[in-house]
């Protein structure tokens, strides 16, 4: 199982400023001056040593991560703006110019998750077909409103792929070629759902968009709480800092610290914190990180492994 990382924002795309990259190079040219950078070697080895947040740009697209099983069955999560460079990645396959099986699995509608869609090349081609899958009812009519020419100029039925709407239920498991895939809801204002995908006994679990409490989690009823226990891999919304969330409350996100406390309790292997706040500069997701480390590491544990998401970022199972 790969899964790939293509859009990690939250609420609305968050293109990097002229004036933020200004910012970053004048504190990489500070840091450089005091560094031998007269080589090609130098170089790398100077950009390799630089903080995470001058070393990398965590990226600006909202949420669409793709799962690709073992035997190359692909499956997206949200169809946010990453949606689009995937969909130019993919049409670089021939089988997808020519025909194939595209699934996706909807955490919920909001535009943040689905307005990548429309930009999204393999669905625009004769020959694919694509299968929505979701616990919400109406889930065809809201992609359709979508397509509104108040809102895009082409219609949902003028893309040339053919398109299937198969509504699941919590728990129901969902064979895609070698995995096994089944969800849970989530505290989220009109709704959200957490989509588990298992295969050859390894686990990752996707629940962005949900707002966890210490309350929340005493609900859980038991199946549920089993839904998170022991993956390998958990991408949980964290979109706030701690202080944020107090202000925040009933918005329907998580703070860093609780989602720390949320994999403490599940006994997760590796946590990625996601749908990071389009207020928040690198420099604020990567101190969000560094203090979820410290968190962690407060509660005595060595485990889970953080990661901040990052748009290209890639965990194998």
């Amino acid at each position: 199982m790969l899964i790939e990382l293509w859009g990690v924002r939250g609420s609305l795309p968050t293109p990097l400023t002229t004036g933020e990259y200004r910012e970053k190079l004048k504190k990489v040219l500070s840091l450089a001056a005091k560094e031998d950078i007269s080589s090609d070697t130098g170089i790398e080895s100077f950009i390799n040593s630089l903080p995470l947040d001058l070393s990398n740009i965590f990226g600006g697209n909202t949420t669409c991560v793709s799962v690709t099983s073992d035997s190359g069955d692909i499956c997206i999560l949200d169809c946010g703006t990453g949606l689009r460079p995937l969909g130019d990645k993919l049409i670089k396959d021939e089988k997808f110019m020519k025909g194939a099986d595209i699934s996706f699995f909807i955490t919920h509608t909001h535009w943040d998750h689905i307005q990548g869609f429309p930009f999204f090349k393999p669905a625009w081609m004769p020959g694919n077909i694509i299968h929505f899958y979701s616990p919400v009812a109406d889930m065809q009519s809201r992609f359709e409103y979508q397509h509104d020419y108040r809102f895009f100029p082409r219609k949902l039925e003028e893309m040339g792929s053919q398109k299937n709407f198969i509504r699941i239920t919590p728990l129901q498991e969902i064979k895609i070629g070698n995995m096994t895939v089944d969800c849970i809801p989530l505290r989220h204002p009109g709704g959200s759902f957490a989509y588990r995908f298992r295969e050859n006994g390894k686990t990752f679990i996707f629940a962005t968009d949900a707002e966890f409490t210490g309350e929340y989690l005493e609900s859980l009823n038991v199946e549920n709480k089993h839904f998170f226990d022991n993956s390998e891999i958990l991408m949980i919304d964290s979109q706030y800092s701690l202080d944020d969330s107090f202000m925040k409350f009933d918005w329907g996100h998580t703070s860093y610290t609780m989602a720390v406390n949320c994999a403490l309790r599940w006994n997760v292997s590796k946590l990625i914190l996601t749908h990071h706040d389009p207020s928040y500069s690198d420099s604020q997701i990567a101190s969000n990180l560094f203090e979820a480390v410290e968190h962690r590491n407060v509660s005595n544990s060595d485990k889970p492994e953080i990661f901040t998401a990052t748009e290209g970022m890639q965990f194998e199972l």
